[in-house]
Formats: C-alpha cells, sequence, structure tokens
C-alpha cells in the first residue's frame, strides 16, 4: 500500500481552509465575518446607484415603490379604467334621459353652467376609485360631493394584467413620491351640449401631474366608447397620432374655438389670423384637442378663463407628440397647485406651428 506523506504545516492549512468535504463529497463554503461585509457594502453601492437614478446624486424612487410611491404604470391604468366607468355612467344616464337638471349659476359670458345627475355620479365614480386605490393622492374634481361613499363597493382593476396586455409602454416603470402627484379629473366635460344631446362632443378627463407638470392624460369619449390616453416620453394609445402638416395652415388656419363660452375669441382669431382662417365653434376642451390630432383644426384658441381640469389631459398629449399648449402669453401652464384650479391667462394649443400662431396672437393683443 502507498503510504502518504503529509507535511509539517499541511493540517493546518486543510483546517483553516474555507472550503471542506463531508463524508459524502458534498462542498460546504463558509464565509469569513470580512466576507459578509464586503457582499452588504456592494449591495448598498447597488440600491444607492438606482436610487440615485443611476447616480447622478438626486435621489428617486423610481425603482422602488412602498408606502408613500406609486407605481406610473398602475395609476395610468387605473385612471384609464375610471375614465371609462365615469363614461358608463355619463352615457346610460344620457340615454335614460333622466338628468336631474340644476344650476350651478351662471358663466362670466352669461351661459347658463348646468349640473347634471351625470356630472356628479361621474365624479363618485372617479373621484372615489381614486381614494380607494390610491388614497394618500391628492385628487382635484370639477365636481363636490360630500355624500356618504362606502369605499369597499368600488371595484378597481387588476392593473397587472391590464399592464402586461393591452397596454403597451415602450419604457420602463417609474415609481413615483405621493408627494410629487396631483392628479384632475373632470367627470364630465362638455355639460352643456351634454344637456343639449350633442354627445360627440362630450368627454370624462383623467390628468396625471407630476412636480406641476403634466406627464399622462386620458380623455375618453363616452358615446363613441373611445379612449385616448399619453404618457410623456413613455407611450401613447394608436388613435393618438401626429396630423400630417397642411400646407395652408399658416395662411388659412383651421381655428378651433368654444361653442357655449365663446367671449370674443371670434373676433380675436379673425383679427389675429386674417378674415381667410376659419374659425370652428365647438363644444368640450377634449373634443378640442382631439380635434387637433384628427386633423380637424390647426390650432385651439380660447381667451377668457378655463379650468385646469379641463386642459391637462388635453396638454399632456400634446406634449408626448411633440405639440404645445400655453397661455396667450406663451406661458407654460404650471399644474400643481390645487387650490388654484383657473387659468386666467387664455389658451393656445397646436400639433405643428404653436410659435407662428402665438406671434399672430401677441401682436394683434398689443395692438
Amino acid at each position: 500500500m502507498k503510504k502518504h506523506f503529509m507535511y509539517p504545516n499541511e493540517s493546518s492549512k486543510v483546517r483553516d481552509s474555507s472550503v471542506q468535504f463531508s463524508e459524502m463529497g458534498a462542498a460546504r463554503v463558509r464565509l469569513s465575518p470580512i466576507g459578509f461585509v464586503v457582499i452588504g457594502l456592494v449591495v448598498v453601492a447597488v440600491i444607492y446607484y438606482l436610487s440615485t437614478d443611476g447616480g447622478i446624486g438626486e435621489f428617486s424612487h423610481k425603482y422602488f415603490e412602498g408606502e408613500d410611491t406609486v407605481s406610473m404604470k398602475k395609476l395610468i391604468v387605473t385612471a384609464i379604467h375610471l375614465a371609462e366607468k365615469g363614461g358608463v355612467v355619463v352615457r346610460k344616464i344620457r340615454n335614460g334621459e333622466d338628468l336631474g337638471e340644476e344650476s350651478k349659476g351662471k358663466t362670466r359670458e352669461g351661459a347658463n353652467n348646468p349640473v347634471t345627475q351625470g356630472d356628479m355620479l361621474s365624479h363618485r365614480t372617479m373621484f372615489y376609485g381614486f381614494k380607494k386605490a390610491y388614497p394618500k393622492v391628492n385628487v382635484v374634481s370639477e365636481e363636490h360631493d360630500h355624500g356618504d361613499v362606502d369605499l369597499n363597493d368600488v371595484k378597481l382593476p387588476e392593473t397587472s394584467q391590464i399592464i402586461d396586455g393591452s397596454l403597451q409602454f415602450n419604457k420602463e416603470d417609474e415609481v413615483v413620491s405621493t408627494g410629487n402627484l396631483l392628479v384632475w379629473i373632470d367627470p364630465l366635460d362638455a355639460t352643456q351640449e351634454y344637456t343639449e344631446n350633442l354627445v360627440k362632443y362630450v368627454t370624462t378627463m383623467i390628468c396625471i401631474v407630476v412636480k406641476g407638470k403634466p406627464v399622462a392624460g386620458i380623455i375618453h369619449k363616452p358615446f363613441l366608447q373611445q379612449t385616448y390616453w399619453a404618457w410623456v416620453g413613455h407611450g401613447s394609445s394608436d388613435n393618438v397620432q401626429v396630423s400630417q402638416e397642411r400646407d395652408a395652415a399658416l395662411t388659412s388656419p383651421r381655428v378651433i374655438v368654444s361653442r357655449s363660452h365663446a367671449g370674443k375669441v371670434n373676433a380675436t382669431v379673425r383679427s389675429a389670423f386674417g378674415p381667410q382662417s376659419k374659425v370652428i365653434p365647438a363644444g368640450g376642451a377634449g373634443y378640442k384637442v382631439l380635434s387637433l390630432f384628427e386633423d380637424k383644426a390647426d390650432a385651439y384658441v380660447h381667451v377668457t378663463l378655463i379650468k385646469k381640469w379641463d386642459i391637462c389631459a388635453g396638454d399632456a398629449l400634446l406634449r408626448t407628440l411633440g405639440g404645445k399648449m400655453t397661455t396667450l402669453d406663451n406661458v407654460e401652464i404650471e399644474y400643481g397647485n390645487a387650490e388654484k384650479p383657473a387659468n386666467e391667462g387664455g389658451l393656445l394649443a397646436a400639433v405643428h406651428n404653436h410659435a407662428e400662431y402665438q406671434n399672430k396672437l401677441v401682436h394683434m393683443l398689443k395692438s
């Protein structure tokens, strides 16, 4: 038999090895305390790198959803669901002819401003849907309701299935602090037209604002059962597309304006763009913005006060596809203050040629 000779320090080497073999020949790895420290530091470094948004130094919740943060994908899916559910209510009440109409008073132009059962029930559906799904997110609605609503009766979608299925986002998710979020909802846009059964103008709208900027918008046409959505930098629904620019868009633009709150907008448009311009009266701010994408109009102009729940969703759609919405003085509209819902600077929106239209309006207003 061949003997095995062991050198004097060989036994100590075997005892001190980090790898030992059991009787069955399997290896067991033992890490020293220093190894645990090194691994812990690596994990901390990776977490810090991700939480500072790739190491740029500004802390971000981009990759970590928690009690005080919200997944943007899930929030948008919920918003789409609620805008459509509000639309179901609006459609059913209109088709049943039970509007329960009363007046909220007069507008500055003297027009009646009716509130209907459709407004209020759509508001309940959308507002309390958000309250159940995201109790810490600040939500501002056009309507106010002090009735008791049992949140246990509010039904919400399974967001993970919808995200993986029908909605295709072209980038990874983002997680946002609830303190930086504000949601504007319009339960029924074009109420006047709704009472007149001009339902093509009617929409329900939701806008998601992060740090004062509209980053996602949903506009739903309940009577056509069509939903338009966009998330700035991440994609949009297939039916939101940039319209072809017309050759005559600057010399004879088609300008869409309010039919029920016109004020002096018709005279403003004619003075700014010339007698060859075409003025298109229409109801609903949501409808007017969508007309820009549908090649029905080149610009949307509003010269009197308008509320931010009317325009925020359309602003987000325009930003997503390279368009622009500003005041008449070319000031970016800020949406971060829930206590200031009014935009008093007028409105100019366009997919193409915003700067050229704005210059014409400024020259006219200064003259």
